[in-house]
């Protein structure tokens, strides 16, 4: 629900707060206040239409801010919404803003970001149905027909065993079609499967062989160079000359002068034992050296096929995957496709089997959730039609228009006529109304605006309460071509429908305006030579002096007629508290 509006610079609203509660919120005043205002400005909020005349008189901008506690029926709805776009903040509030500009441009933001007006629609969806501005009407738009007959129908078992059924064939309809493409094209891919599975076999891969082979050609590569240095470091080590004594020669002399020392001054026991070691260290040095010359090898054949075989790995790598890991699941893959062109045949034959008897199923569950619909039609008709001749609009007719269409590949009906079908099953539905006795019956959605659809909607919303998850209602000139009688009629419905919703009212009835759980006076006030509109909440006195100015002028006589209409407004209220509680 709405729980805070902030406006600024919006229109002749200069500035204004409200703290809003649930149940039914009575807007009062003057013609030409500014209570339409706020309702534009909850419009523009939403995604609506703004342009720069909004903005008021010599101000830049205009802003518009609205804080909603998220309902737990289309929270899952809205979070994924949310979620997608990266700008879930409270789990359970989110806040719209609409900035307009001077110069015509404007800006949307959900939680304090900028984003698209498109997605501030989309979540607006939601949360506002704002009657009068149609554009922004959830029963104006006719995909959300069938989702409020299902509601309204409590067909939840019945769509989830469908969609269920729907699922599957959908899963058998995927696999075959893949299956016969891939038929299609059986012998170009098996010949393309059969050459890069042959290609990457014959290739004989191993995981590790590569870095070995790096290292061997770089070893064979530069044979020559690490012959000449091992062989300076032997030389150097345990060859020598007569100018210059091998270092094992001088090591071993080392060893045997501090072998003296220790002799005699045990004390350096560790320097003798240090110089034998680096001796024996050096000699296991020099028989290293001469083996590691040994084995390094002149082999010019033997670099060519390493390179080779390194130009292979390479070659194989880039084309199935750029690892020989890859490659190696790449021709894994491409045995199993094998097997399933070899088997496609057969398996298409099963496949076409469970196809019919997917179709079959399907059917006969989506016939079951069609009759479930017809039904709860049947008695959503006769609830609108009753509601509407409440409203004082006897001998209006409410249909709910049931369609199906053609489609060979579709589901099979009772006659044998394939229709289309989706998720959904293959009701296609739409509501239909005449709002006077006479007219034929026309769509919902190009019903004319004003009063009489106001009434219509409000029919529409006390019938399908329980299944419109829709929280904040905002009627305007609901009361319009209505009198005293009609107008508590309007109230207690509008009342009963704040039981369940948000509801927001602009009235101009004071029999209407007394069923209000919260009664806001809005009027235009002159400050500085500024029109600015002002809005506040009435208390019990303030709401009586309200009341009564609505009857006509203030007088003792039209105090009492307004403490009487109030009084039997709270009184019808209790009753009608008391029945369905």
């Amino acid at each position: 629900m709405l729980t805070d509006l902030r406006i600024e610079n919006f229109a002749i609203i200069q500035r204004l707060e409200l703290s809003l509660q649930p149940g039914l919120a009575a807007f009062t005043g003057e013609t030409g206040a500014g209570k339409s205002i706020i309702l534009d400005a909850i419009t523009a909020v939403v995604g609506g239409k703004a342009d720069a005349t909004f903005v008021r008189s010599g101000a830049e901008r205009a802003l518009v801010e609205a804080t909603f506690r998220l309902p737990p029926e289309s929270k899952p709805a809205i979070h994924e919404i949310l979620q997608r776009e990266d700008l879930l903040d409270d789990p359970d509030y989110l806040t719209l803003s609409r900035e307009i500009r001077k110069e015509g441009r404007s800006t949307a933001r959900v939680n304090g970001r900028t984003t698209s007006l498109s997605l501030a629609r989309e979540l607006g969806s939601y949360l506002v149905d704002i009657h009068g501005q149609s554009e922004h009407l959830s029963l104006l738009t006719v995909r959300q027909h069938l989702n409020l007959l299902d509601r309204y129908a409590a067909a939840q078992e019945a769509q989830e065993a469908y969609k269920a059924a729907y699922q599957r064939l959908l899963d058998v309809r995927r696999e075959l079609a893949e299956l016969r493409q891939a038929e299609q094209d059986a012998g170009r891919r098996t010949d393309l499967l059969s050459y890069q599975l042959d290609e990457i076999d014959s290739a004989a891969l191993k995981p590790d062989e590569e870095n070995d082979l790096r290292q061997e050609r770089d070893r064979l590569a530069n044979a020559e160079n690490l012959a000449t240095l091992a062989q300076q470091a032997l030389n150097l080590l345990d060859e020598g000359g007569v100018e210059a004594p091998a270092a094992a020669d001088l090591l071993g002399q080392i060893a045997q002068h501090l072998s003296g020392v220790e002799r005699i001054d045990a004390s350096r026991k560790t320097l003798a034992e240090q110089a034998r070691t680096l001796a024996e260290l050096s000699t296991d040095l020099a028989l290293e050296l001469r083996n590691y010359l040994e084995s390094i090898e002149f082999n010019p054949r033997r670099l060519e096929q390493a390179e080779e075989r390194l130009d292979l790995i390479h070659r194989i790598q880039r084309k199935y995957g750029g690892s020989v890991e890859s490659a190696l699941t790449f021709a894994e893959k491409a045995r199993q496709d094998l097997e399933a062109i070899a088997h496609a045949t057969e398996r298409i034959a099963e496949l076409e089997t469970s196809e019919q008897t997917a179709l079959k199923e399907t059917a006969r569950l989506a016939s079951a959730l069609s009759r479930i619909r017809h039904k709860a039609a049947e008695k959503l008709e006769k609830g609108v039609e009753g509601e509407l001749n409440d409203l004082s609009m006897a001998g209006a007719r409410f249909s709910v228009h049931f369609a199906t269409e053609p489609d060979p590949r579709g589901l099979p009906l009772e006659d044998g006529q394939p229709v289309a079908f989706d998720a959904t099953g293959f009701d296609r539905v739409e509501f239909l109304i005449a709002p006077n006795p006479g007219e034929g019956l026309k769509p919902l959605v190009k019903i004319a605006s004003g009063g009489e659809t106001s009434r219509l909607m409000l029919a529409l919303k006390n019938v399908l309460t329980q299944a419109d998850f829709v929280p904040t209602l905002i009627f305007d000139e609901i009361d319009q071509g209505i009198g005293g009688r009609v107008g508590v009629v309007v109230g207690e419905k509008l009342w009963q429908l704040g039981r369940r919703h948000e509801v927001l009212c602009v009235t101009h009835l004071p029999q209407l305006a007394a069923f209000g759980d919260q009664h806001y006076s809005v009027r235009k006030e002159v400050q500085e030579g500024r029109t600015s509109t002002q809005v506040c909440l009435l208390n019990d006195n303030q709401r009586l002096e309200e009341l009564a100015q609505m009857m006509g002028s203030l007088s003792e006589a039209s105090r009492t007629a307004a403490r009487e209409t109030l009084s039997a407004a709270r009184k019808r209220a209790s009753q009608l508290n008391q029945s369905t509680g």
